[in-house]
């Protein structure tokens, strides 16, 4: 089958002075000859481990693939079955020669309709008159088929695995912690001089500040930073110091206050507690800054907690409380903001040391079996990763293929 396609140039360029593209070749005068041979065997099944609309196409390459080269190109031509025999066909996509299988992955059929597939053989070539020419020939249709969605991608069985093996773990370790068991946990420098930390403004006479962060209730770390502030409410009920803790969402203004409330009670101390503890500044994150750091200089107080999701303004609030010479706790997951806490603060939590801190304070036994779950299975995977990458370097076992979800 040969096709004509118009060439578009302004003027007709010369017999001698052919112009191409890549991979289109020049012929004086093209012959049937230049017909390549067709694809065989074709061959097509939905796509495994996928969530449907999906075909996979697969063929014998055409002799002339080999040879002189003269295949191009594959297109994959698609028909609907109308009464079990193909309707008619368009274009779905190709692949450059060499290739020897097409897989529909873009969602472009429908789950449960039967299709018919052929492949076409295509050769390019322009004539001396500039006229840019196609040799196609078509293989036979292959059909029907339909794309099924599967409940479950085995490539991914590697990944289930792991999730029931750390569950596993979590859940044990709970069970442990709830029986009475001691956990190991190691000990959080920056937890353990919280005590110093509230003691030292107790002998002072001077406030303790809170600083939860820039986050909303919705945030991690906010949540992780409430928690540790229950512990030092508690502590500083206990010493009749006063915390003060101001906020720039409300959201996390109601949460303090009943945190602070609640560690009032605990310490058999409810008559201490007073609302104006917790006080919204603004929503503003520089406003919010500026507004603490005017705290500081003015009330100057003994020590300083920074807690939570914090930004661009985590260096300000640090060097304005460096600078008065309070002893500052600081805990965060932002890697962006460490070196700044790291740089101005006593005691820095790094990373996931802010949520440990929660189980580590709380000594609740929830957060002290997932705590110790999770560490176990990080083990798990820090000795499998040792000794894959021993296998591998030896060439005894290629470990990698258990972590691949790639066919």
């Amino acid at each position: 089958m040969v096709f004509i396609i118009p060439s578009f140039s302004l003027a007709q360029p010369e017999a001698d002075s052919t112009e191409t593209v890549p991979g289109d070749s020049v012929a004086a005068v093209p012959t049937t000859a230049s017909t390549p041979a067709p694809a065989t065997n074709v061959r097509t099944a939905d796509t495994d481990n996928d969530a449907g609309g999906s075909i996979s196409v697969a063929w014998d390459a055409s002799p002339d693939d080999y040879t002189d080269g003269k295949v191009r190109l594959y297109r994959i031509l698609r028909a609907e079955a109308i009464e079990g025999q193909p309707g008619e066909f368009t274009e779905v996509g190709d692949v450059p020669a060499g290739k020897r299988s097409y897989t529909n992955a873009d969602g472009n059929t429908v789950d449960g309709v039967l299709y018919f597939y052929k492949v076409v053989a295509v050769n390019r070539m322009y004539d001396a008159a500039g006229e840019l020419l196609e040799f196609t020939s078509d293989s036979d249709y292959e059909g029907p088929v339909t794309s099924v969605a599967q409940w479950f991608d085995w490539r991914r069985i590697n990944t289930l695995v792991a999730m029931f093996l750390l569950s596993f773990f979590i859940i044990y370790y709970i069970s442990q912690a709830k029986a009475g068991k001691e956990l190991f946990i190691r000990k959080i420098a920056g937890m353990e001089a919280v005590d110093e930390a509230v003691g030292r403004a107790t002998e002072m006479g001077k406030k303790i500040f809170y600083i939860a962060g820039i986050g909303d209730m919705d945030n991690m770390m906010t949540i992780a930073a409430m928690t540790i502030l229950g512990r030092v409410a508690e502590l500083s009920a206990q010493y009749e110091t006063y915390l003060d803790v101001p906020v720039c969402r409300s959201m996390v203004m109601v949460t303090a206050r009943e945190v602070i409330k609640e560690a009032h009670s605990k310490a058999g101390r409810p008559d201490s507690y007073k609302d104006d503890q917790v006080h919204y500044l603004t929503d503003d994150q520089f406003g919010y800054a500026a507004g603490v750091d005017g705290l500081f200089v003015r009330e100057k107080p003994a020590t300083i907690f920074f807690m939570g999701q914090f930004y661009a303004e985590s260096l300000i609030l640090a060097e304005t409380g460096n600078s008065i010479g309070a002893i500052q706790i600081a805990g965060t997951a932002m890697p962006s903001q460490l070196p700044f806490f790291v740089a101005a603060c006593d005691y820095t939590l790094i990373g996931e040391e802010l949520f440990a801190a929660s189980a580590y304070l709380s000594k609740e036994p929830k957060l002290l079996g997932s705590l110790k779950g999770q560490d176990v299975g990080k083990g798990v995977v820090l000795a499998a990763l040792l000794i894959g990458i021993l296998l591998e370097t030896l060439g005894l076992w290629q470990v990698s293929n258990l972590f691949s979800v790639i066919d």
